[in-house]
């Protein structure tokens, strides 16, 4: 709660910043404290994922490729954290290859965020679109109805692996109306996605075995939808992760096994 005699905030709890001629509000030390321990409880972030952090994300120092385009990640992941909420776009997407260190600099912006006060939430994408589509069903429980309302309403959602889902129309037209709402209103949504998109990743291609035929792999737009595609390139920075070995292996990261 805030302090009512607070000469900062004037007890409402919020002081008012002005960063390159941008007006933005931002919580107030003497709330900070409670509000973060409440924010880290309901964030719904994984055990896996508890520990990291800007300060643990480890940059290979012995690949020269790895070493400037994860370390040029973390320092505009850490720019909009800085500037938030004060930032040019409400939205990060962070696009790269399997084991580039997408989730963990996704968490770690939306930990840094819950620390300044903001109220954020993670879901996995797959398993968000698994409760919303099971939600339908008239004898699904409230816990999964809830699942849509919270993917719109959350002042901050991350998305981990965007389209790492069957595309069905409905699934399609969901993910779209989640993602057009938060753009409309300027709410924050941070995603990670390992699909490739020409404007920022260039074609990538994939071997069709046995025969060996080049293909090229589908795109951001093609999962998601381009309406999707769209409204995520107007609202979100994106962060290239590039880097040409799986950073979970090369760093030797191990998460905790999750309590019983």
């Amino acid at each position: 709660m805030p302090d009512e005699n607070c000469t900062i905030c004037g007890g409402t709890g919020w002081k008012i910043l002005e960063r390159g001629g941008l007006s933005g509000a931002e919580l107030c030390e003497c709330s900070r404290t409670s509000r973060t321990a409440a924010n880290k409880e309901n964030s719904r972030i994984p055990p896996k994922y508890q520990h990291v952090s800007f300060d643990n994300f480890k940059i290979p120092q012995d690949n020269a490729h790895a070493r400037e385009h994860l370390g040029q990640a973390l320092l505009q992941v850490r720019g909009f954290v800085r500037e938030y909420p004060a930032v040019d776009k409400p939205g990060l997407l962070l696009i790269g290859e399997n084991g580039t260190g997408k989730t963990h600099l996704a968490v770690a912006a939306l930990k840094a965020l819950l620390e300044k006060g903001y109220e954020g939430v993670f879901f996995d994408y797959a398993s968000l679109l698994q409760r919303i589509t099971q939600s339908f069903d008239v004898a699904s429980g409230a816990s999964l109805r809830e699942a849509y309302r919270e993917a719109l309403e959350a002042p901050v959602l991350l998305l981990d692996e965007l389209g790492a889902y069957k595309m069905t129309e409905f699934v399609e037209d969901t993910i779209t109306a989640i993602i057009t709402d938060r753009c409309n209103n300027g709410k924050t949504l941070i995603a990670t996605t390992n699909l490739p998109d020409p404007n920022v990743t260039g074609t990538i291609f994939q071997y069709n075995d046995p025969s060996r035929m080049k293909i090229a792999r589908r795109t951001l737009a093609e999962v998601i939808g381009p309406r999707a595609r769209s409204r995520l390139f107007e609202m979100c920075r994106v962060v290239q992760m590039n880097a040409t070995e799986d950073y979970r292996v090369k760093t030797g990261q191990v998460y905790p096994k999750p309590q019983k």
